[in-house]
């Protein structure tokens, strides 16, 4: 019931709540069922975003009825969460390359997406994820083939109040170099006003 009354809140879009939108941690689950996201009726608008399969930037550019922008938060080398750090399998004192940013349609934020990009990625052609401004993380990884997306993920947000996200999904991309494998993790998390009471285009 807890989770129902949080997602009926709505959110009130402003430049000062924009502002203040953070990435919250998160407990994790293989899929929206085993997080309790059951009731087609309350949660299914949610399930159709947590469960796009190709390109999660495409299915926003697609919802949008006039334009698509990114806005960088935040980028620059620091340490990893300790569970991101376990899930990379690096070690958790091991800097990483760190993008956050809002994923924006129609003049409000709809997702907030946090990077997560270990060193050896950043290595040869990977020197290029250093260097995205504000074009999508996506865009570059579906369009580059080496990429390959592991399993979603669904995520309850903790400790959040009414306009900060309550439901993210995260992946692992991997890829080969020099017969080694190499991941980097996306973790995307949805605003209310991406899913409450909105048609999918």
């Amino acid at each position: 019931m807890r989770l129902v009354s949080m997602l009926s809140k709505v959110f009130k879009n402003s430049p000062t709540a924009a502002c203040a939108l953070t990435i919250p941690p998160a407990c994790w689950y293989h899929q929206p069922a085993a997080a309790g996201l059951r009731d087609p009726q309350v949660h299914g608008p949610a399930r159709y975003w947590l469960n796009v399969q190709g390109s999660f930037t495409r299915a926003l550019q697609q919802r949008c009825q006039q334009s698509f922008h990114v806005e960088v938060a935040s980028e620059g080398f620091a340490l990893p969460r300790a569970e991101e750090a376990r899930k990379l399998n690096i070690p958790w004192r091991q800097q990483a390359w760190i993008r956050e940013v809002r994923l924006c349609g129609d003049g409000q934020p709809w997702v907030l997406a946090r990077t997560v990009i270990p060193l050896a990625c950043l290595q040869g052609p990977g020197r290029q994820l250093r260097n995205l401004g504000n074009r999508p993380l996506g865009a570059y990884l579906f369009s580059h083939r080496q990429w390959h997306r592991g399993p979603l993920e669904t995520g309850l947000c903790q400790g959040t109040h009414s306009g900060q996200p309550q439901l993210a999904r995260r992946s692992l991309f991997h890829t080969r170099r020099q017969g080694r494998q190499h991941s980097l993790m996306v973790c995307e998390y949805l605003l209310l006003q991406l899913y409450s009471g909105a048609k999918r285009t």
